[in-house]
């Protein structure tokens, strides 16, 4: 159920407001030195104490309420005196939002972002960086999560002594979420981003993994994905937050330091794009910028915080004084992904199979059969530094490419409700059909190879196609939806709406039923009328024992065989296996 603001915390502030603001009290985690962080309470205490002390410089408000009645908190900080979404934007001011907890066992964040903001607002770091942009804070994204609070949470990981828990109380992930927005918490969060836009998001992760000496990685998009001009500015931001890093005293590495083959640190690592199901995938999309900030999890939790404190105020130093550039920046990729009809877009990469050998910075470690799995074990010494000579995979390449269509998608209106959805919370313009239009030109996706994932991911049936798009005609009843390609979020439009995309609808099951077959035809029947067939049809016949010499598997199967018939007979479904969304060239 919703927890109000406590009476004990409330009990330490609000007397010392009666008598004249003053400041917040220190958290929990700095109480403890850094053994504890708090609970939920004291972020909503400290959210509405920090807007009671600084009433011209924070606004403290809630974006959302979570399947708990959890109040979704955030903090605008700006001490230009603009609070507000719209004005921030009239006046051309850059947001960087700073979300925390999205994982909420990984909160430093939470704890970082209040000490920061707090030194922001006193003048102790980072003076006047807030007169010219706003920070968005998110002290703790995943708020249910955040509640379900134990110890061996994160078992991976070095302190607090108790934090909260991955996933939702509906047990999502949310940074699996981004695209889908199954999740209250999600939609929330994409209507914080509608209203405010942010320039910059940083989010904020403790990752697992080996034993090494780094204590922090910089990841983000657009570097090698997104609008190729605006990979400038993304590559700018991450290499100024990784060489200040250094400078402080950290050991930050430009890639996610997770080994190519699991426990086996001689593998070395690969680089990549990740899909948008992720934060630092999604923004890009968006022609924003997306930074994924993740402490090692085996540094010490003191550490950690202060490795991302000094994160974001380092992007925050790199806004100030780049602001106006990389706004102006991201306007033009707004304009350029408008023309994007007819071109190529690539929707997923990899890494390309050319590895570089880096000195990575790790401990001695031995590897030996395990009496317990099996399987060889590393074992690592952490009294005893060593450099690794590892490989690195990092130059990156498209795996998936497709032209844009040159004027967007047709939703017939039986898929209407799903779609509409999506887009509506993602700010992608549609238009709705008044009347029906009658033999539209029109490409449609015949899938070749469907393909059902044996297990359920975040809920959903996951699919994978192959196939191609057609030129076709179809009749479209009033209802159905036209989304033109022509707007700043085309590349999230294609993520969502082309079908092989890794977070399409579809690849996310949304139009299963468009692929399972729905009528059937006896065996017995089929046997009569292959029999038909071959009778009155000499090329088929040549064409059935050609199959037969040359498919072993085929010519074992009596269900294929059949279906070499049936598939071919005017009682086939013709529906099957054709994705329900419909490419348009042209638009009247």
């Amino acid at each position: 159920m919703r927890s109000l603001v406590p009476a004990l915390l409330l009990a330490a502030v609000l007397p010392a407001l009666a008598a004249g603001p003053a400041l917040p009290p220190p958290t929990v985690a700095e109480r403890s030195g850094y053994a504890r962080t708090g609970r939920y309470d004291e972020v909503e205490a400290l959210c509405h104490a920090y807007a009671a002390r600084w009433p011209q410089a924070v606004r403290c408000f809630a974006f959302g309420t979570t399947p708990e009645g959890r109040p979704m908190l955030a903090l605008a900080a700006s001490t230009s005196g603009v609070l507000d979404p719209q004005e921030a934007q009239a006046r051309g001011l850059p947001v960087v939002l700073a979300q925390g907890g999205i994982h909420a066992g990984e909160i430093d964040g939470k704890d970082a972002g209040f000490a920061l903001l707090r030194d922001l607002l006193q003048g102790k770091a980072g003076k006047g960086l807030l007169d010219r942009q706003v920070l968005l804070f998110v002290p703790v994204f995943n708020v249910d999560g955040h509640e379900n609070f134990r110890a061996w949470n994160r078992p991976n990981q070095r302190g607090p002594e108790e934090t909260g828990f991955r996933v939702t109380a509906q047990r999502y992930n949310l940074n699996r979420d981004y695209v889908k927005a199954d999740s209250p918490e999600m939609q929330a969060m994409l209507g914080l981003l509608a209203q405010w836009d942010p320039l910059v998001v940083l989010d904020l992760h403790v990752t697992d993994g080996a034993q090494f000496q780094h204590d922090i990685s910089i990841t983000g998009e657009p570097v090698n994905a997104g609008d190729p001009q605006l990979r400038a500015v993304g590559r700018a931001l991450k290499q100024g937050l990784i060489d200040r890093l250094a400078a402080q005293g950290s050991r930050p590495v430009g890639f996610y330091p997770s080994f190519a083959v699991e426990d086996d640190p001689t593998s070395g690592f690969v680089d990549g794009v990740s899909p948008p199901r992720f934060s630092h995938g999604y923004f890009p999309l968006r022609n924003r910028i997306g930074i994924l900030v993740e402490t090692h999890s085996w540094a010490p939790y003191p550490l950690r915080v202060r490795a991302t404190y000094n994160s974001v105020l380092d992007a925050l130093e790199l806004v100030a004084a780049n602001g106006p550039q990389w706004m102006q920046a991201a306007r033009e990729a707004d304009v350029r992904a408008a023309a994007l009809g007819g071109q190529p877009v690539a929707l997923d990469y990899r890494a390309t199979p050319a590895k570089r050998i880096i000195a990575f910075a790790g401990y001695a470690y031995t590897r030996t059969p395990s009496e317990i799995s099996g399987a060889p074990m590393t074992r690592y010494d952490e009294r005893t530094p060593q450099t690794w000579m590892v490989p690195l995979r990092d130059q990156i390449e498209p795996a998936l490419e497709v032209t844009a269509p040159r004027a967007g998608y047709l939703v017939p209106a039986a898929w209407a409700p799903a779609v509409e959805r999506l887009l509506r919370l993602h700010g992608i313009d549609f238009q709705r059909l008044e009347g029906a239009r009658r033999a539209l030109p029109v490409q449609r996706f015949a899938a070749t190879r469907v393909q059902f994932a044996p297990t359920s991911q975040e809920g959903h049936q996951r699919l994978t196609l192959e196939g191609q798009w057609q030129d076709a005609h179809a009749d479209l009843p009033a209802g159905s939806l036209y989304v033109p390609i022509a707007q700043p979020k085309a590349r999230l439009l294609m993520a969502i709406l082309e079908p092989q995309a890794p977070d399409s609808l579809a690849a996310w099951g949304a139009f299963n039923n468009a692929f399972e077959r729905k009528e059937y035809m006896e065996p017995y029947v089929a046997e009569d009328e292959a029999r038909r067939m071959l009778a009155r049809d000499p090329a088929l016949k040549a064409a059935f024992e050609r199959r037969l010499r040359e498919d072993p598997a085929f010519a074992a199967d009596p269900r294929a065989r059949l279906d070499f018939f049936y598939r071919r007979h005017p009682a086939w479904d013709a529906g099957v296996d054709q994705y329900p969304v419909l490419r348009v060239e042209r638009w009247d």
